[in-house]
């Protein structure tokens, strides 16, 4: 597949050798230095930076998102490789914990013990739709993987087929001449591979960003094999945000200017997108917010397949006996925005329907009648990636709600919007069932390394046969809590 105008699917054949391949890598990159797999990853950012003018009009070509904000993921794409080389640089990701033996230990004498992360093995990966760079081939989940010690064969996004065959050439080629083992990167595509992947036995993880049809499939796929394996789908997520009353009194234009923009963001295709916005009943905010909607134009999704869908739900929810329409209302393939409204007393008759993600430009206010309504239908809200609330200082119902919120989301802000989500220390991006399928990881930020690795406990191990981290001398270099002791 080095042709990127002809992209065909891979056989079973072809499947079988690059596992194969991956299964003969993966001892050789657990065995590698942190300091060199680092290396690897900032050539991969350093040759698809190189190649940034073949590359964005593609993107822009086959996704229907336009140059800038292509530019701007593929910088991003390239700043979390970097990002994850400085994590293997550092160091403590692999959590290293030696205690030596005690023969006092207040519970009893205690053998040497001396533990750590290793790689899981291969992994599978799923690329998504909406992020053509930074969710894709070369993405978080890749930069993660790689960055824990573990091959990764990519499963490209059929949404942007070209692009995924460039992309994957240049990752194998900068991995192949920085010194990484054949086998560490491998692109496959086809609708069958997702399922073969998912249920070989050589395959160790699978991480997936999509529907919450499709992504369900496969981690029901990854529970129900002989030997389950874990598997981090991030599913769907309609992303509450609440505005108190004192903010809707303090600064109504702009908040609603600020959830206009979030929700419209690269035409609403952003898993983050603020989909519910309860609002205190009788405030101006739905009028105010239609009113920015409407200097908003249509523009193209991102396929046919997400502009059908995105229509069939906004049709959904229209039709919702307790919602109204305030704008828009048409699905199509360059939807303009859509706002709808009912009451938390109506929302609380069917939150299941009124919590179904419309992934597109649609958004559904919701009207509370005071803080123990809007308590209530928070209650009903299941799992989310975030939860945002609009308040001002010393704001007793910001206090009432963000406890609530807390529960049900990986990230809440106060203030601010959720689209834009920072590749950092201490993003979060995660949470409760469906948001994702593992509640305790996240898929952005350096924490995301923690996927695809597992403690292995060394006890009474003579030091020559020790990992070289584990070993007395430290040969790595590396960060280990001794005895209780943190030491550098």
């Amino acid at each position: 597949m080095t042709d990127v105008d002809t992209v065909t699917d891979t056989t079973e054949a072809e499947l079988d050798g690059l596992l194969n391949a991956a299964v003969a890598a993966a001892p050789v990159l657990a065995a590698t230095r942190p300091s060199a797999r680092a290396g690897w990853l900032r050539a991969v950012a350093d040759a698809l930076d190189a190649d940034a003018e073949r590359l964005i009009p593609l993107a822009a070509e086959e996704s229907h998102l336009g140059v800038p904000r292509l530019t701007g993921e593929l910088k991003r794409t390239t700043f979390q490789l970097r990002l994850f080389a400085d994590v293997l640089d550092e160091g403590a990701y692999l959590q290293v914990t030696i205690d030596h033996a005690d023969p006092t230990w207040g519970m009893g004498p205690r053998p040497d013990l001396r533990r750590m992360l290793r790689p899981l093995g291969p992994v599978a990966i799923w690329a998504a739709s909406n992020f053509p760079f930074a969710f894709s081939v070369a993405g978080g989940d890749t930069a993660s993987a790689l960055a824990a010690g573990t091959p990764v064969l990519l499963k490209a996004h059929p949404g942007h087929p070209r692009l995924s065959v460039a992309t994957g050439d240049i990752v194998v080629k900068a991995l192949r001449d920085a010194g990484a083992p054949d086998g560490t990167f491998a692109l496959v595509t086809g609708v069958e591979i997702g399922r073969a992947l998912i249920t070989d036995p050589r395959i160790a993880a699978g991480a997936f960003t999509g529907s919450l049809k499709g992504g369900r499939a496969l981690f029901d796929l990854a529970s129900s094999r002989p030997a389950p394996i874990p598997f981090y789908g991030e599913l769907g997520s309609v992303n509450p945000s609440v505005v108190t009353p004192s903010a809707a009194a303090a600064r109504a234009e702009e908040v609603a200017s600020g959830f206009a923009d979030s929700m419209t963001l690269g035409v609403g295709q952003f898993c983050t997108k603020p989909g519910l916005l309860f609002v205190p009943a009788g405030s101006a905010l739905p009028a105010l917010v239609a009113t920015r909607l409407a200097a908003v134009a249509g523009a193209p999704m991102l396929n046919e397949s997400i502009a059908r869908g995105y229509s069939g739900a906004l049709g959904e929810l229209a039709s919702h006996e307790g919602v109204s329409v305030v704008a828009g209302g048409e699905g199509g393939d360059a939807p303009a925005p859509s706002l709808l409204t009912t009451s938390a007393a109506e929302f609380l008759k069917d939150p299941e329907t009124l919590t179904h993600e419309a992934f597109g430009p649609a958004a559904l206010v919701i009207e509370y009648a005071d803080t123990a309504e809007l308590q209530r239908a928070i209650g009903v809200i299941d799992g989310q990636l975030t939860a945002t609330v609009q308040a001002v200082d010393d704001d007793p119902d910001a206090a009432a709600v963000l406890p609530l919120l807390a529960e049900r989301a990986g990230r809440v802000l106060v203030n601010g919007w959720p689209t834009g989500v920072s590749v950092t220390w201490a993003m979060q991006h995660g949470g409760p069932y469906p948001a994702t399928t593992s509640v305790q990881t996240t898929s952005v930020g350096t924490a995301a390394i923690d996927r695809f690795l597992r403690p292995v406990s060394y006890q009474g191990t003579p030091d020559a046969l020790l990992p070289e981290p584990l070993r007395e001398s430290n040969p790595w270099s590396l960060p280990r809590r001794v005895d209780g002791v943190q030491e550098r």
